[in-house]
């Protein structure tokens, strides 16, 4: 079988019992080898899944920013290594002993600044669900609690990202949105990416694993089978306009405007200057410990890093990199073959973390 047959091959296998429906896109040297829409966006009321369905992101809206972030950098705006407290004075947390240390750029783009979701406290949103607040309300009340760990010491995943988004907006001197549309979605033609719906009708509503995936309540928690950590959802979160524009979790778009965003990365484009790009898909953390389910991948700028296809059992060779969203997305960037895969499904945590991530990867390599 081609690349084709296989893949159609995988979404069949997946669809009704494991995910409801789904987008995969695939390019090869900038080209589409690969589209398809498949299975149903909305199940209940028999709508069938469209290549331009708009999806909750999740973290599929981090390397939104992190894009943006990596602008400003080629436009003299910030270094990498600046402190965060260049740009948020206030953004001052303390590490675990009490003592403070300057959180740099780089820390939040690659998650060894000492926020991690797991140390999230009960008065701040992570981005899905939480307290409805401002931007600088959020991260002033996140400043306030010490950090799992000093800056630049460990890696874990968090709001690193939220807080470059409060970076890009004071920047801009805007909302996240408008710099996002400046400096990156607007560029690229990104139309349906937004921190709000731009085409309701076309909103697929949200599943959660089950045999069938049953839909998801207001709110929803789902529990992770690897650890049995829980994560709180909310729906209708994207359509409540006093919410704060996550850059962690908070935008709504299309598979085909990501995959625009992850061809940058393989070399199409002159949004970012060759040797940005370069220094965003390399390891970043050098050798700092990540979770057992990381094994074999490091982390870089926008998501982990392959330098052990063995150790990751990965078809995918040293450099690749990849990483998706919980509402039930992710995505490759795989810059050796130049080969580029985005897969958006309305079922989580199967389409992001579930075996359907490595049965579209496995597919697409053959």
């Amino acid at each position: 079988m081609g690349l084709v047959e296989r893949v159609d091959a995988a979404i069949d296998a997946a669809l009704v019992k494991r995910v409801v429906g789904c987008v995969v896109l695939v390019n090869i040297d900038g080209k589409p080898v690969y589209a398809r829409a498949a299975g149903l966006a909305d199940r209940e009321a028999a709508t069938h899944m469209q290549l331009d369905t708009i999806f909750r992101l999740a973290s599929v809206t981090k390397p939104i920013v992190a894009t943006a972030v990596l602008r400003l950098h080629d436009l003299g705006l910030l270094g990498l290594d600046d402190p965060v407290t260049r740009f948020l004075p206030w953004f001052t947390p303390p590490s675990p002993d009490g003592t403070q240390t300057d959180i740099t750029i780089r820390q939040l783009l690659n998650h060894t600044s000492g926020l991690a979701y797991g140390n999230v406290p009960a008065d701040v949103s992570p981005g899905l669900s939480g307290p409805i607040l401002s931007l600088e309300e959020n991260l002033k009340r996140l400043a306030r609690h010490p950090l799992g760990f000093a800056p630049g010491t460990g890696w874990d995943y968090g709001m690193s990202i939220d807080v470059l988004g409060g970076v890009v907006a004071a920047i801009n001197n805007s909302t996240l949105e408008a710099a996002l549309d400046k400096y990156v979605t607007g560029p690229l033609g990104m139309v349906d990416t937004h921190f709000h719906v731009t085409d309701p009708a076309r909103l697929a509503p949200p599943y959660a694993d089950g045999n069938p995936p049953i839909r998801m309540a207001e709110p929803h928690v789902v529990v992770n089978p690897a650890d049995g950590s829980t994560t709180s959802f909310s729906a209708a979160r994207i359509f409540e306009t006093k919410a704060f524009q996550s850059g962690g979790a908070g935008a709504a778009g299309t598979a085909g405007d990501i995959l625009k965003l992850l061809e940058i990365y393989n070399g199409f484009g002159s949004l970012l200057a060759p040797a940005t790009i370069a220094e965003a898909i390399r390891n970043q953390i050098g050798t700092l410990p990540r979770r057992s389910q990381d094994a074999g991948k490091r982390f870089s700028l926008i998501g982990a890093v392959i330098d052990d296809p063995k150790a990751a059992a990965s078809p995918c060779p040293v450099g690749t990199v990849d990483w998706g969203g919980v509402w039930g997305h992710n995505w490759i960037v795989d810059p050796i073959n130049r080969i580029t895969v985005m897969v958006c499904t309305n079922t989580t945590p199967e389409g992001c973390n579930g075996p359907f991530r490595e049965d579209i990867r496995d597919a697409v390599y053959g």
